[in-house]
């Protein structure tokens, strides 16, 4: 992108996640702002007949690494194969790629890359743009609560804010569609201010949540 008969030709790159880290298309889109990023493949799958599933790892990896760093989009392997992972080429084919869901004669199951793809996909509609919203080791304000009157509420700067890994977006209809993953091992609250307005939201362990305001 730097030769300047190529680069005009070029609109932008695309990354896989497979190694290293989601920072990569970041120092990509530092140096060289003018062109798009695109997040164009990741296998996610999970064991057949699991009781749970790993949600709130996929969408912090995929949704909100994954848009936090510049990238336009978020595409997995595929959307639908049969019990065997089935069909496939025989080059360059993943013969152990589970679908976003896996279709077995007339049944139909959804798998943990339909439920992670759904979180942001459901809500956040083409023409949608990212916004700002408090990243971990972001500077920030720690709002409490006094301890002898309930009506008042403290705000303390903070240099690195305690968060928990989301991404926030702007809809063409002006709404505001907010995902959050709670990858601890803990439930967690997320405190949300947005013009003025406050609100606590409860997340389970391992739970995802997707707002809408």
């Amino acid at each position: 992108m730097s030769d300047p008969v190529t680069s005009k030709y070029v609109d932008g790159s695309a990354f896989h996640h497979y190694r290293g880290y989601m920072s990569g298309m970041n120092i990509v889109h530092r140096a060289r702002p003018d062109k798009n990023i695109y997040f164009t493949e990741q296998m996610l799958t999970e064991r057949p007949g699991s009781e749970t599933i790993n949600i709130a790892s996929a969408v912090k990896r995929l949704i909100v690494n994954v848009t936090r760093n510049w990238s336009k989009n978020s595409i997995l392997w595929n959307y639908a194969a049969d019990p065997q992972f089935d069909p496939h080429t025989d080059n360059g084919g993943c013969s152990m790629c589970q679908g976003a869901i896996t279709i077995d004669g007339d049944k139909v199951t959804r798998n943990i890359a339909y439920y992670t793809i759904a979180h942001a996909s459901k809500f956040i509609r083409p023409g949608s743009v990212r916004i700002s919203s408090t990243d971990a080791f972001d500077p920030g304000v720690d709002i409490t609560e006094d301890e002898e009157r309930a009506e008042i509420r403290r705000a303390t700067v903070v240099e690195h804010s305690d968060v928990l890994p989301n991404v926030a977006f702007k809809t063409p209809e002006g709404k505001i569609v907010l995902v959050i993953a709670n990858d601890s091992w803990s439930q967690q609250t997320a405190k949300i201010q947005y013009n003025g307005r406050f609100a606590n939201l409860h997340l389970a362990p391992g739970s995802v949540g997707t707002f809408i305001w």
